[in-house]
């Protein structure tokens, strides 16, 4: 049900000026709801962002698969593409070649994203730092993100009435382009798949025969790490986001398998396909930035220097930006939240994003989508429906807020498996499963938006 027209009532205030804050803060100001945006930087800075941008891309530049019929990330695009996402139509508007993904030029999907929000008549943005909720507030979000600040993270973990968990992010190293060597690296898709604004060559890759994999392997193990402050010794990592050389301890193979895998690339010089690749994706749009395509890691600054000088075809590299590891602290959402995003024990408190436990910038902002819709409602007395769990936007929200188990509850992207399953006597299966998935997911969405479904 879409939330629109004027006469709401009660001011939303909205911390933190991330993907999921800046998309809650333009669902309820579009749906005419007055909205406070607080955001502490400049005021106070983190650990990973490096400008006062709303939504800057802290780790990689890809909001991923772009591909909504194949892939259940895609599929979140065009939902939230349809329910007028500002994250969505920035990242359209600034979006650069690679393959079948959808990534962006930072700094410029930053830019638009904030000078939406400036622009809005509804929206004010304030640059503080929140550390505990006035009382006096009737509706908030809260949507701090990873590096939610300690004052507030205390808050919380008091009106929560217990520990939060927390597991660690690493950040990708980011390359200028004049620095890679293109007598040894070539331009080639996987699969040479074409993507919007793409040529089906939209990736430096560099290749490593299996000595020199090998030999990598063994650097990355033995390089020297980031050291944890004493605090942060139990904090596990994300599945879906760990350091390159976590990965390598798994196994010698395990990154072969992994970001390495040389599966749907061949040296388009001599036509011969390598035993491992490092990919590089461009990370803006002058083409003057690639990043190291799953390469996040945790090793010192000098050693990811030394380390991955030993790449064949970055022997010269010249790094934009080196390597990082922060601490991503979420709650239980599950035990925590009801099903409209609201904290239990304060109805008038919603939280967004990642905190709440989705891992994605697609996620984060796809939450913050709902929670604005929601939150807008509420101040005009009405009642939002959330999507139905057919939707990639519905699934999501289901797992989150009822659909984990509270005790093992961990971080999670969307995939096709949060959805319920086609009625019987389906039986379809591999891509034409999630075909079906998908465009009963885009029907049902329509109905959502009290629109008539359009023609697939």
């Amino acid at each position: 049900m879409q939330v629109e027209g004027a006469g709401l009532n009660d001011t939303i205030h909205i911390v933190g000026g991330g993907l999921a804050g800046s998309e809650a803060a333009w669902q309820a100001a579009r749906a005419g709801a007055r909205v406070v945006l607080h955001e502490m930087r400049p005021v106070r800075g983190t650990e990973a962002h490096r400008t006062d941008g709303l939504a800057e891309l802290v780790c990689s530049n890809s909001l991923r698969s772009d591909d909504a019929l194949n892939n259940a990330v895609g599929l979140l695009h065009e939902e939230m593409r349809r329910a007028g996402s500002l994250i969505l139509a920035a990242a359209d508007a600034h979006k650069l070649p690679a393959g079948g993904a959808l990534a962006v030029d930072r700094h410029g999907f930053s830019a638009a994203v904030t000078k939406a929000l400036a622009e809005h008549p509804n929206v004010e943005i304030r640059r503080e730092e929140i550390a505990a909720l006035p009382s006096d507030w009737k509706s908030a979000i809260i949507a701090t993100g990873p590096l939610t600040a300690p004052a507030l993270a205390e808050f919380i973990r008091i009106l929560t009435d217990e520990e939060a968990l927390s597991f660690f992010d690493a950040i990708a190293p980011v390359v200028h382009r004049e620095s890679i060597d293109m007598n040894v690296a070539w331009m080639q898709s996987r699969y040479d798949k074409i993507g919007p604004g793409g040529d089906g060559a939209d990736y430096v890759n560099c290749p490593l025969d299996e000595e020199q994999y090998r030999a990598f392997v063994e650097s990355l193990l033995a390089g020297e790490k980031t050291d944890f402050k004493e605090w942060e010794t139990s904090t596990p990592y994300f599945e879906g986001c760990l350091p390159v050389e976590v990965m390598a301890a798994r196994g010698v193979d395990t990154l072969r398998y992994g970001p390495m895998k040389p599966v749907g690339l061949s040296d388009t010089r001599t036509g011969a396909r390598p035993y491992a690749v490092v990919q590089l994706r461009q990370d803006n749009a002058l083409g003057t930035l690639w990043n190291m395509v799953g390469f996040q890691t945790k090793l010192k600054h000098g050693e990811q220097v030394r380390i991955f000088r030993t790449i064949p075809g970055l022997e010269n590299a010249s790094f934009a930006r080196l390597g990082g590891l922060h601490r991503n602290t979420f709650i239980n959402a599950p035990r925590l939240l009801d099903a409209r995003l609201r904290l239990k024990a304060r109805p008038a408190l919603r939280f967004a994003g990642q905190i709440t436990g989705v891992e994605g910038y697609v996620e984060s902002a796809a939450i913050g989508l709902l929670a604005g819709r929601f939150a807008a409602a509420e101040a005009r007395g009405e009642m939002c429906q959330a999507p139905p769990p057919t939707t990639a936007l519905g699934a999501l929200l289901a797992h989150i807020t009822g659909g984990a188990d509270a005790e093992t509850f961990q971080p999670m992207n969307v995939n096709f498996g949060l959805f319920p399953d086609l009625p019987p006597p389906e039986k379809i299966r591999g891509r034409d499963r999630k075909k079906a998935l998908s465009h009963r997911a885009l029907a049902d969405l329509e109905k959502w938006l009290g629109r008539k479904a359009a023609a697939e």
